[in-house]
């Protein structure tokens, strides 16, 4: 069964909606406006989290409703509702009455259609019982446990989503998509006398739980927080000052996300609040550094077989050997700038409106071995693993602070060190990107991206990367 069959099933046949008249209702909504369309959703999620010994929390939850937008030029109106019935949607239709009237004198052409199917569309949360998730999470927790005896505290957590959307438009094309989303995710805390450290490592993507809760799958990821905690604990505080910084590949792709992707994000370029306004064709980046954005890649966490407007996800060249050559677009936004929209136009849920945003952005690949990378250095620092950190979108300055970092002495890896915090712009960053590795992985599937109050699943990726000058605030005396 198609996934627009499965969504029919789902909002026609349990939820009561006669089809018909649904698209009636739409169609009349939005009369007169550029753009718009209903989002209809149906979502089940799950969660348990298990820590210090104990099953802590569980929850399971069942959601649907739909959003209704009417587009007019630069303005939209948006009405939400829990509720699944005519009489729902036509008072959603009164409220976007007031920006229905377009400016263009027709509507926007509709999106393309597609065929491809990226992830199944089985829900996970029928996968695997219940029981069953809380046992796996406190052999996690045995077994982190057992491999050192510094171990002070285990935090183990898994969880599972499936989401149904189906998308009507004023025309009456319509468009289906069911998305699983899942995770697995663990955090060790260490402690030698009054110090302790901590380390976390999670995996997921749009697949079964079977994917992630594997033998070899959870114990790799309890050896990894394990691994990182330990290190951290032998740690010494970080040097201060401006010196080369070397970025391990993959999960490091989240610096480039923030600091980079969200500024070639369709609004924030047409409003020219990005750093990279108006630099559409000009050099941005060192040569070689080749970015993207590709909602296309199968069981991906940012991957989408279609958008939250219905436009098919695709592989968006942003930066081409150093050169500015495209920004990811929602619908309105691309209409605006006049370019085409790009298949990134996203939302939290029905109760959100869309806008662009990224799914999995990436930095290809070079031709240097890592080895000769770090080689290369005389006395700088190695960022294996990011954590969080700060973008101001207008200038694109950041700071991020490394979860497991090294110096390198003589083009060697010396000692961890800890508090080590990137600070610096990402217009700037780019430029110094002197040698790229030959590397290029995926983060193992964890990311989440904010925007406007709005949560959103990602992925990032990138080789390992030397910049030749980036400011390192640390903690050594």
């Amino acid at each position: 069964m198609s996934d627009l069959a499965r969504t029919d099933e789902l909002f026609y046949t349990r939820a009561g909606l006669d089809r018909g008249k649904l698209e009636r209702q739409v169609g009349e909504a939005l009369a007169g406006a550029d753009d718009g369309e209903l989002f209809l959703e149906y979502r089940q999620t799950e969660s348990l989290a298990y820590d210090d010994g104990k099953l802590k929390s569980a929850s399971f939850d069942t959601s649907q409703g739909f959003g209704l937008r009417a587009v007019s030029g630069e303005a939209a109106a948006y009405a939400h509702a829990t509720e699944l019935s005519h009489d729902a949607v036509a008072r959603a239709a009164k409220t976007v009455q007031a920006v229905k009237t377009g400016q263009s004198g027709k509507a926007a052409e509709g999106p393309a259609g597609t065929n491809r199917q990226l992830y199944t569309d089985e829900n996970p949360l029928n996968s695997m019982p219940f029981a069953d998730k809380a046992k796996l999470l406190a052999e996690i927790d045995a077994y982190a446990r057992s491999k050192d005896a510094r171990v002070r505290q285990v935090m183990a957590s898994i969880s599972g989503e499936w989401q149904a959307v189906q998308i009507l438009r004023a025309d009456g094309h319509r468009v289906g998509d069911i998305r699983p989303l899942v995770r697995l995710n663990v955090s060790v805390i260490v402690g030698d006398g009054d110090r302790q450290e901590s380390g976390s490592y999670g995996l997921g993507g749009r697949f079964a739980f079977s994917h992630v809760v594997g033998t070899d799958s959870w114990q790799h990821a309890a050896d990894e927080a394990l691994r990182q905690a330990l290190v951290n604990l032998g740690a010494v505080p970080a040097p201060a000052g401006e010196m080369p910084v070397v970025l391990g590949p993959g999960w490091n792709g989240v610096m480039l996300h923030e600091a980079v992707g969200h500024g070639l994000e369709g609004d924030f370029n047409r409003k020219k609040t990005s750093a990279f306004a108006g630099l559409m064709g000009q050099r941005i980046a060192a040569p070689g550094v080749t970015v993207i954005d590709d909602g296309t890649i199968s069981d991906r966490r940012g991957s989408l077989t279609i958008d939250d407007e219905g436009t098919p996800t695709s592989r968006t060249v942003l930066i081409e050997d150093g050169i500015l050559v495209g920004y990811m677009q929602d619908r309105q936004n691309a209409r605006l700038m006049g370019m085409k929209p790009t298949g990134n136009g996203r939302r939290e849920s029905f109760a959100h409106h869309p806008m662009p945003r990224m799914t999995n952005t990436i930095m290809l690949g070079g031709k240097h071995d890592p080895q000769e990378i770090i080689r290369s250095v005389k006395r700088g620092l190695y960022a294996v693993q990011m954590g969080g950190g700060q973008v101001d979108i207008t200038n694109g300055k950041f700071v991020f602070n490394a979860a497991e970092a090294y110096l390198i002495e003589d083009g060697r890896v010396g000692p961890a060190v800890k508090g080590a915090m990137l600070i610096g712009n990402g217009p700037d960053a780019l430029t110094r990107v002197t040698m790229i590795g030959n590397d290029m992985a995926l983060d193992p599937g964890i990311g989440t991206c904010g925007k406007d109050g709005q949560g959103v699943p990602v992925g990032v990726g990138q080789p390992t990367m030397l910049i030749d000058r980036l400011t390192v605030g640390g903690t050594a005396a």
